[in-house]
């Protein structure tokens, strides 16, 4: 069934309003008329399937039928931190990061890589970012929308793993033989700790296409980051958050896991 993200405002007590690019994709794309049901979320707490009153282009009226629960979240909110790509690759982590039940997406720059950052450049792919988000969060039917963060320094990403409860830095010398310490045994460490917390805030660091420098990989572990490796072959960058936050879910049993 359809799903739909409106603004707070745009849900009532009985009726919701759809309006803008959501009532025109409704009409022209999905041929929406008056009787049609979706579901429509405010982002937050109100979930609700609908029965549409009225449509047009440009704005649906629509009756609520029934109060949902919205049980679609995971109880780990997980926010990948994902160094600048080149090219599309970071709409891909964004789409299927948030398919998989991300909770937010922090991008920054790290010594490594590749993409030459320009601030007015960013503000315009943050925007195209956030309806990928949203559109990806309706797709598989989310509860909420992932946030994504503006462009970090690796500064301000280190500084910000003070908010975390866990702190995980994918790095590719963890993964071989010498090191080998990968998120499951890194997990069942941290749960076994007094400190630890049932629902953690969970960031998920990963590297550009050339990866983290030493200094970085100290620098992290210094501000309390956990080095785990993603197994014993290398990942592209655009492969290595999406594959480390479906191991967090599973792990933590969102997804059959024990």
């Amino acid at each position: 069934m359809q799903r739909y993200f409106v603004a707070a405002e745009q849900f009532g007590d009985s009726n919701v309003r759809i309006i803008g690019e959501d009532a025109h994709h409704a009409v022209r794309v999905m041929r929406t008329k008056p009787g049609d049901k979706f579901i429509v979320s405010d982002g937050q707490s109100r979930t609700a399937l609908v029965a549409v009153l009225e449509a047009t282009p440009l704005f649906i009226k629509a009756e609520i039928v029934e109060m949902l629960d919205a049980d679609s979240e995971p109880k780990w909110a997980v926010t990948i931190a994902q160094s600048l790509p080149k090219g599309d690759k970071m709409e891909l982590v964004i789409q299927k990061g948030t398919e998989i039940g991300a909770f937010a997406f922090i991008p920054f720059q790290s010594e490594r890589m590749i993409v030459q950052y320009d601030a007015k450049k960013e503000a315009k792919r943050i925007e195209r970012w956030s309806k990928i988000a949203k559109e990806a969060a309706e797709q598989a039917h989310r509860s909420s929308i992932p946030e994504i963060e503006p462009v970090h320094s690796w500064r301000e990403l280190i500084k910000s793993a003070a908010n975390f409860d866990l702190v995980l830095f994918c790095y590719e010398r963890e993964g071989h033989l010498a090191h080998g310490r990968g998120i499951r045994s890194a997990i069942r460490e941290w749960t076994g700790r007094s400190d630890a917390v049932n629902d953690p805030k969970v960031l998920l660091i990963v590297g550009s296409e050339g990866g983290f420098t030493d200094r970085e990989a100290a620098d992290a572990e210094a501000a309390g980051a956990i080095l785990v490796g993603l197994g014993r072959r290398i990942l592209r960058t655009e492969t290595a958050g999406i594959v480390g936050l479906t191991c967090l879910l599973y792990e933590s049993g969102e997804m059959g896991g024990a």
